[in-house]
């Protein structure tokens, strides 16, 4: 098997995780309204946030493809949780593009964002609303 990441517990429901290729570590922390610090990316938290840097990371092969510069685009993920089973419910994620593109361009980047790896690995019941602005 191939290791993507190794994960060690460190105690007071923190883990410390490493990137094996890179060596690259981040740590997580239990959300406030779970009995954790909130000192750091939870677990979900790292979820909803990895489908925005997905969606951006795809688009960015795409824009390269196509001869265009992105710029500075700024994602905002907001993360809401259902309980009974407590679980992500919602991800909504706002990308703010600082670029005019003709709107063909748009489109393709927008499909492109929309079915990313992560919106497509996501359990279907979780609601993916992704919003556009363009100027």
């Amino acid at each position: 098997m191939a290791t993507t990441s190794t994960i060690v517990y460190l105690g007071d429901l923190r883990t410390q995780m490493r990137h094996e290729r890179s060596g690259e570590t981040v740590i997580t922390d239990a959300p406030l309204d779970n009995n954790g610090k909130g000192e750091a990316f939870s677990p979900t938290d790292l979820v909803a946030t990895g489908l925005g840097s997905c969606m951006l990371t795809m688009m960015g092969i795409k824009a390269r493809d196509l001869g265009i510069d992105l710029g500075s685009v700024e994602v905002k993920v907001e993360k809401i949780m259902a309980s009974d089973p407590r679980r992500i419910s919602k991800i909504v994620v706002e990308l703010r593009m600082p670029n005019s593109l003709d709107p063909n361009t748009c489109k393709i980047l927008e499909n492109t964002a929309r079915t990313c790896p992560v919106a497509k690995s996501l359990h279907p019941d979780i609601d993916q609303e992704m919003i556009f602005f363009w100027p």
